[in-house]
């Protein structure tokens, strides 16, 4: 842990400022309907990603020993934050740049970083992440796909997976299973790096509404086989890397819906500045103002909390409590700004032609994955209040 203390600036550096129109030439140059024409043709974003990827963008969290941009979570969320604000929400910077890049850098041997990290920095490997199985989604404890060794130097994993993000643009999945002790006894986690195109793994579209080229998969793992330098952090050694890698989860979820949010009040007020009904633009009359900037207030105070997060996640400090109530702050805040936008837009906020309904659906997910608000109550009133665990 860093013996400096953290600083959260609250005037954005100029390097930040940067980085913010950067993004935003790269979203213009794919246009505001470029997430929906690739999900229209089943495809992946690659031609994003991969301009993404030549400006540094995709790995700007991961220390620059590893060709990243060495800016940490405070860097990467500034890139998400930037990106749904201009109507481009990319999952695999949260499975692979912020979850599996975090992993990875913590916890990773040499090898695995010259093998994985540097690919994951500069966008030339991608990494899905997979832990939410059937029976256990909020309860991970229950966590039933397992890993043990074969006997022959290499370990075996059987199990299912569902709701695992961006597998098709994938190199390698990081998956987290259970380890079978010697006495035939559930161990601690141990996360496995499996290529996509493994044997014995198999995996089947989730049809989603959410009119984006992202797909959700179930997976199946029927004694799929990795070498032991496909463990990170050893066999039955994965409960704190695990760990290192949900709350940058939470801090960039938090960011992708701030973003969002925020897009959908852009849209909001220069409909309420155009829209005249009886003589008047809409926006002059406080039914529609008061709302609209009761949410500009609530998606600025959720990111401020988000950097927050960021900082301490930085500086090693413990941020499970900032990551947590970022993550709810942005997802109310968020949900409230996009309900908000439709209502100002009145029937044509539910059209496809307005942009707000895909909207809806992105911020939506936020207050259920990747924690469900609930649990996150829990958590706040458990560790933050020092109240009865109450599950």
């Amino acid at each position: 842990m860093s013996t400096d203390v953290p600083v959260l600036p609250l005037i954005e550096s100029d390097e930040l400022q940067a980085i913010r129109g950067s993004i935003r030439e790269i979203a213009d140059r794919f246009g505001p309907h470029y997430m929906r024409e690739c999900y229209e043709r089943d495809e992946p974003p690659n031609a994003m990603w991969e301009a993404l990827s030549e400006g540094g963008f995709v790995g700007i969290n991961v220390p620059e020993q590893w060709d990243g941009g060495g800016l940490g979570m405070l860097g990467l969320i500034t890139v998400a934050e930037e990106l749904a604000a201009n109507g481009s929400t990319l999952l695999l910077l949260v499975v692979s740049s912020a979850i599996n890049g975090s992993i990875l850098a913590k916890h990773g041997t040499t090898e695995q970083k010259e093998t994985w990290l540097r690919g994951v920095a500069t966008g030339t490997k991608r990494l899905a992440f997979a832990i939410t199985e059937p029976d256990a989604g909020t309860n991970s404890h229950n966590l039933r796909t397992t890993i043990k060794p074969n006997g022959n130097g290499k370990y075996v994993i059987n199990g299912q997976k569902t709701f695992i993000s961006g597998v098709e643009q994938s190199d390698a999945i990081l998956v987290v299973t259970r380890a079978v002790l010697d006495d035939g006894n559930l161990g601690l986690p141990s996360l496995a790096l499996v290529d996509t195109d493994a044997p014995g793994l198999k995996r089947d579209k989730i049809p989603m509404p959410y009119l984006g080229p992202d797909h959700q998969w179930t997976l199946f793992l029927d004694d799929v086989e990795v070498d032991e330098d496909r463990l990170i952090g050893g066999f039955n050694g994965g409960l704190g890397p695990i760990f290192d890698g949900l709350n940058p989860e939470r801090i960039i979820g938090a960011a992708l819906a701030i973003g969002g949010g925020r897009l959908a009040l852009e849209k909001a007020s220069a409909y309420a500045r155009e829209r005249t009904v009886w003589k008047t633009p809409i926006g002059a009359h406080q039914g529609i103002a008061h709302p609209l900037a009761k949410a500009k207030i609530d998606l600025d105070l959720a990111w401020l909390m988000t950097q927050k997060a960021a900082v301490l996640n930085d500086a090693g400090a413990k941020a499970g409590e900032a990551s947590n109530m970022a993550k709810y702050a942005a997802a109310e805040a968020a949900i409230e700004a996009v309900e908000r936008a439709i209502q100002t837009h009145g029937g044509n906020g539910i059209t496809l032609e307005y942009g707000l309904s895909d909207l809806w659906w992105g911020v939506r997910l936020t207050r259920t994955a990747p924690v469900s608000a609930e649990m996150i109550l829990n958590f706040v009133a458990e560790h933050s209040l020092g109240l009865p665990k109450s599950y």
